[in-house]
């Protein structure tokens, strides 16, 4: 007797955990859905039927990635103070692309040529803007910050992919001082020129 098929939610919340364990463990260059299907304990078949391609597949960890982030960025408390607290979601923002690099790199950077973020995956990007934004508009409305909301929030989320990468790839010093005083002076800077 042939066995069931078993495409169930469960079975694609464990290829999606693999997929991004396979992408953080292996890199880039060996996520296939072969591979996230052997280390999953299923087929390939099963990986194409829950998620169509590998475009698919990927589509899936780009959208956990924000889905995480998101979830991180959500704790950061709001205080009386706003500019602390636009400057306390950067660091949250740090940890994550130091604890999930590469999966960071499909999130900002688009290593995979089969996969275009279209309409549904720039939303989800956005909606983690959108918590920058939203601390933004606090920092303007009690005149620590002047500008376009939506320009500010580009440019130090530009700012602090950049300085994640420069840290990921161990340029931005040898000690731990050195990393910690030019993120203080990446961030301070950009947000004293924005006053």
């Amino acid at each position: 007797m042939p066995r069931a098929k078993q495409r169930t939610p469960e079975l694609r919340d464990h290829l999606l955990e693999v997929a991004i364990a396979t992408l953080a463990e292996e890199g880039v260059a060996r996520f296939t859905t072969r591979r996230v299907a052997e280390r999953a304990g299923t087929s390939v078949p099963a990986v194409y039927e829950l998620f169509d391609d590998k475009a698919g597949l990927v589509r899936a960890v780009f959208f956990e990635g924000f889905r995480l982030l998101g979830a991180e960025l959500a704790k950061v408390p709001v205080t009386d103070d706003p500019l602390a607290d636009l400057e306390h979601l950067v660091p949250v923002f740090r940890l994550f692309c130091r604890a999930y690099p590469r999966l960071a790199q499909v999130m900002f950077s688009r290593p995979f040529a089969d996969f275009e973020p279209g309409p549904d995956e720039l939303a989800a990007g956005a909606s983690v803007r959108e918590v920058f934004v939203g601390r933004i508009q606090r920092c303007i409305d009690a005149d620590l910050l002047a500008g376009d909301v939506t320009d500010i929030a580009h440019v130090l989320l530009a700012l602090a992919q950049g300085l994640a990468v420069q840290e990921l790839g161990r340029w931005l010093g040898p000690s731990g001082p050195a990393i910690e005083r030019r993120w203080r002076l990446g961030v301070r800077s950009l947000l004293a020129g924005l006053r």
